[in-house]
């Protein structure tokens, strides 16, 4: 039963987000199945985008906006990373970037489908010219898939999920590195776990279509609590070394 609105299933995502985090900065205290649960964390908000791409006013705006947000968050890792940089404590995560390229990727092939001819070719180019980018942002071997395969099957949930599940046997296929033991096999892939970007799946079939909460503050939540809580967690771990 389709049951969890937008910001419900955002809220959650935090919830699971500062998990993961936490056991980064602080892996001794937190258990390790934190990093594999989150792994639905970016799927989530990339399935969201897609959603958010068919139902914004303003596409253009929607890309300004979310690489607006990637500068700032990029330009704030740079300057946490050289205040901390004493003890060794840095941040280099930015999923906006990540999004933002998606978005990118998707608003050219769309925009694509209205044009003929060379103005078609040649918005299919940039947007196949942009797929490489995904290797240097974060998560981007997953999510940049995921986001793909999330718009070009729209509304056939079916068709979605076989193409995450051969999206997630790909993954699991090039991070498998077997070792001496099963401990440490195990170990290894609670850590290079991106193939688990599936556990997506259940909140995508109980995801209703609605907004939920359409305000201020659910409008930049995700975009003000992403860096902060990353950039307050790098601080505390900076003080506590």
């Amino acid at each position: 039963m389709k049951k969890l609105n937008a910001f419900q299933i955002k809220v959650f995502a935090l919830i699971v987000m500062l998990m993961d985090h936490l056991w980064f900065a602080f892996p001794h205290v937190f258990p390790i199945w934190f990093h594999p649960l989150s792994r639905l964390v970016s799927p989530v908000f990339a399935f969201l985008l897609v959603e958010g791409f068919f139902h914004t006013r303003s596409r253009l705006k929607y890309n300004i906006r979310l690489w607006g947000w990637a500068t700032f968050m990029q330009v704030g890792d740079m300057v946490m990373n050289v205040a901390l940089k004493s003890k060794g404590v840095t941040v280099h995560n930015n999923i906006f970037a990540t999004l933002a390229l998606g978005l990118t990727i998707i608003s050219l092939i769309e925009y694509s489908k209205s044009k003929n001819g060379a103005s078609k070719l040649i918005l299919m180019a940039l947007a196949i010219l942009l797929l490489p980018l995904g290797l240097f942002t974060e998560g981007g071997i997953a999510v940049l898939p995921f986001i793909l395969i999330t718009y070009s099957f729209r509304g056939n949930n079916k068709k979605q999920i076989i193409g995450y599940i051969i999206l997630s046997i790909l993954l699991f296929a090039t991070s498998y590195n077997q070792y001496h033991t099963v401990k440490e096999t195990i170990d290894m892939l609670m850590f290079n776990s991106d193939f688990l970007f599936i556990l997506v799946i259940p909140f995508m079939l109980m995801y209703n279509g609605e907004r939920g909460m359409n305000n201020k503050f659910s409008k930049y939540l995700f975009y003000v609590f992403y860096p902060l809580h990353l950039w307050i967690l790098a601080i505390i771990e900076f003080m506590l070394k």
